[in-house]
């Protein structure tokens, strides 16, 4: 199920990708890779799976301190939800 990624993975994943594009623009430089776009679309591209990587593990180390999010709606709560506003054509059954 898609969640919405935690702040402090946003925070860290960004850090993470800067650190990663300064340190594979050097490493080029280093190997005296000329500057072009296929450098940059590299660099840009190995940057992005090292913070998206970052981000994941983020997100593992989260899971396993805390333990699994549990969703704040199922499937059934939202139809109750819209008929009660009126949405919906079909009567609330009550439980």
């Amino acid at each position: 199920m898609f969640t919405l990624p935690l702040i402090c993975n946003l925070i860290i994943s960004t850090l993470v990708f800067m650190l990663a594009a300064w340190y594979l623009r050097r490493m080029l430089e280093a190997h005296e890779i000329p500057k072009s776009m296929t450098r940059g679309l590299l660099v840009f591209v190995l940057a992005c799976i090292i913070a998206s990587a970052s981000g994941d593990a983020v997100d593992w180390v989260h899971e396993k301190i805390y333990g699994p999010e549990t969703t704040a709606q199922s499937t059934g709560d939202i139809l109750q939800i819209l008929k009660a506003a009126g949405l919906s054509s079909e009567p609330i059954q009550s439980h």
